[in-house]
């Protein structure tokens, strides 16, 4: 199964990139080796003049892609696009193979087609493959020359190979020097050498260009302080340093880089996690060199084969971590808030410097490399439908969720929550066709008041104000707010809640694909009043998009009236007063309230919204079995020292019944905290 995913995948790169238009398609490439690239006319490689690109590889790489000049663009295309995965497929295998032992057979029947498939997803190899780029080559160079070739000679020579194409991988001579590995070291300095007086000998002016007026290509490819170089000397630029100032700076912040991070990788391959001694002397490089540009950070991707922690719990964290920076832009993992800037635009480059100087991988000898201490699980609960057995892999748990995990969890749900609902736009005309079918079912039913209830608002002043601020604030701070309370006081009662909001939102994402709705404010010839976005000009075709952050027309199921419904049937259950249950009441009564009086939802969403939530609750019931668990299922292993109590008061003492066949009859985590509910 894990190699049909394989498969897929890398016919869905070759049709992404093969179905573009040839001027979109490889641009890197075309500016290169094109009809009007840079290797076909006569030059220096480096003049960019008139619409021609400079070239931003070494001379020897424009020796090696010269030969290339003489194939059919079309061709090239298909070949390239080809070649680059058989690359991938290359380096998913001797990376798998290079895993530090002793490893499962499970994990090593998975590693190969997981690594293939991480590479394939990654934004190194989605840009190589759509720019055309040879970041990949250098990597695989490098990896073969540690790993699959015997006799230091060829290792050297493999790895000055990848010094010649990238000049920061020289750093790899180092880490064979610091290994004892000297005469390895000291052949890929030849290599390197020797492959370098090649191109300068070829191409006198060039060389000189490249390695002296560029000091090794610096300020070639593009601005050095734009988003794309993930390296130190581009977060210096980016926050405002400039001259000779930024060079000591970056020059400095650069030695200390190389000496902790070489050390560490001299340290990990002395431990016997040779990859992972490569991956962080990788983003070494990453961090070091002028220009670091994104398709050639696949060191970082690496990296994740590093392991920290001594709990299980912990345990998948820095590789969640390591993925998440690697296959999705820095825009979908933070928000953009101004605080939050200097990290979303330097997600890539705070992720090799952590690799490098930072992260606390485990060594081989430690007690927890094989047996992390292990996470305390509650025997599941069986579902009340016997025809809808549990899924064997869903366990009830007790502790506290790691809190990093569950951030990138709810913030990665959300991105993608954002961009499916930008995505399900439809036409005018069928949003508007849809509108006037609830229209007719609700004058059907008698339940069609939103008119009534828009002008009411409207004349008066301060109500109108109140539901217009409860609108546009209260959607994302309340759902929040609770779940945040749930993670400092009721763990167990978390996992269970957001699953169901998760559960929810997910069945409301195809509600708006399927269905969309234009909402009453957007309904011409009705006579609503949008109070919250102002008067809408109905003659222009796109009045419709506000802004370029929303889908007007994803109204069916309204979530505003569906988390508010969450948040009520979470308080009403787990608010341990009665004021409190009361409040959480008051808050889907005034979100239905105020969707309907500001016009921005019919009152079928708000049954929708209800709906969908029934839904996820119920979803979460038939996998993991009602919340409230039965005595005597909480393992041994769950003292009274353990998260969940520490966290949690426990004003009642419940008796529990002891179970026949000796296990513990400690109390349940939801009795734990409030008493029976």
């Amino acid at each position: 199964m894990l190699w049909l995913i394989v498969a897929a995948l890398a016919v869905r790169q070759m049709a992404v990139v093969l179905r573009q238009r040839p001027g979109e398609r490889l641009t890197g490439l075309e500016t290169w080796i094109g009809e009007n690239g840079v290797l076909h006319v006569t030059g220096s490689l480096y003049d960019g003049e008139g619409d021609r690109i400079a070239f931003t590889g070494t001379p020897f790489a424009g020796l090696v892609l010269n030969p290339l000049t003489r194939m059919a663009e079309q061709n090239l295309g298909v070949a390239w696009t080809f070649g680059t995965l058989l690359l991938v497929a290359a380096l998913g295998i001797v990376a798998a193979r290079a895993l530090p032992g002793p490893v499962s057979r499970r994990t090593a029947l998975s590693a190969a087609p997981v690594a293939i498939s991480l590479l394939m997803l990654s934004l190194p190899v989605r840009d190589a493959l759509h720019l055309g780029q040879t970041s990949i080559l250098p990597v695989l160079l490098v990896l073969l020359g540690c790993f699959a070739v015997r006799g230091e000679r060829a290792s050297g020579i493999l790895i000055g190979l990848a010094a010649a194409l990238q000049p920061t991988v020289l750093l790899f001579a180092v880490l064979l020097w610091l290994t004892g590995r000297r005469r390895a070291a000291l052949t890929g300095g030849a290599a390197f050498a020797a492959c370098t007086a090649s191109a300068w000998a070829a191409m006198p002016g060039d060389s000189w260009t490249y390695w002296v007026h560029h000091v090794a290509g610096t300020g070639l490819g593009g601005n050095a302080d734009s988003l794309a170089n993930q390296s130190l000397h581009g977060a210096l630029l980016r926050a405002g340093l400039a001259g000779p100032l930024e060079i000591v700076l970056f020059v400095l912040l650069a030695a200390a880089v190389c000496f902790l991070g070489l050390r560490r990788a001299a340290r990990y391959a002395a431990d016997g996690q040779l990859l992972l001694a490569v991956a962080v002397t990788g983003c070494v490089a990453v961090a070091v060199s002028p220009t670091a540009w994104q398709y050639q950070l696949l060191w970082v991707l690496l990296a994740a084969v590093g392991r920290v922690g001594k709990r299980a719990s912990d345990r998948p964290v820095w590789p969640v971590v390591v993925v998440l920076a690697i296959t999705l832009p820095g825009t979908m993992l933070l928000p953009n808030m101004a605080v939050l800037l200097p990290v979303r635009d330097n997600v890539l480059l705070i992720a090799a410097l952590a690799a490098a100087c930072a992260v606390p991988f485990l060594p081989r000898t430690s007690e927890h490399w094989q047996h992390p201490i292990a996470t305390d699980h509650v025997a599941p609960v069986p579902a009340r439908w016997s025809r809808i057995p549990l899924l064997p892999f869903w366990r009830r748990v007790l502790s506290r969720p790691n809190l990093l995990l569950e951030l990138l969890l709810i913030r990665v749900v959300y991105s993608a929550y954002a961009h499916v609902r930008l995505a399900a736009t439809a036409g005018r005309a069928t949003a508007e066709q849809h509108g006037r079918q609830i229209h007719a079912i609700e004058q059907w039913l008698h339940i069609d008041i939103e008119h009534w209830a828009n002008h009411a608002v409207v004349n008066v002043g301060r109500l109108r104000g109140f539901f217009d601020h409860y609108y546009t604030t209260f959607h994302f701070i309340v759902p929040l707010t609770i779940l945040g309370v749930l993670y400092v006081r009721r763990p167990a009662d978390y996992r269970w809640a957001r699953s169901t909001i998760g559960f929810a939102t997910v069945f409301a994402l195809a509600g708006f694909w399927l269905y969309p709705l234009a909402p009453p404010r957007l309904m011409p010839g009705l006579g609503f009043i949008d109070t919250v976005h102002g008067v809408q000009d109905f003659a222009k075709p796109d009045y419709g998009s506000l802004t370029a952050m929303t889908n007007q027309y994803a109204a069916m199921p309204s979530l505003h009236f569906g988390w508010s419904l969450w948040c009520g049937v979470v308080v009403v259950m787990l608010a341990p007063k009665m004021w409190m249950k009361a409040l959480g009441l008051l808050h889907p009564l005034f979100t239905v309230s105020a969707i309907v009086a500001t016009a921005n939802h019919w009152v079928l969403d708000a049954v929708g919204g209800a709906a969908v939530v029934m839904l996820g609750f119920g979803l979460a019931y038939v996998l993991a079995g009602p919340r409230a668990l039965r005595p005597g299922t909480v393992p041994a292993a769950a003292k009274p020292q353990d998260d969940l109590e520490r966290s949690v008061p426990v004003p009642v003492p419940v008796p529990v019944p002891r179970p026949t066949d000796g296990a513990t009859g400690d109390v349940t985590d939801d009795v734990v905290g409030s008493g029976q509910h």
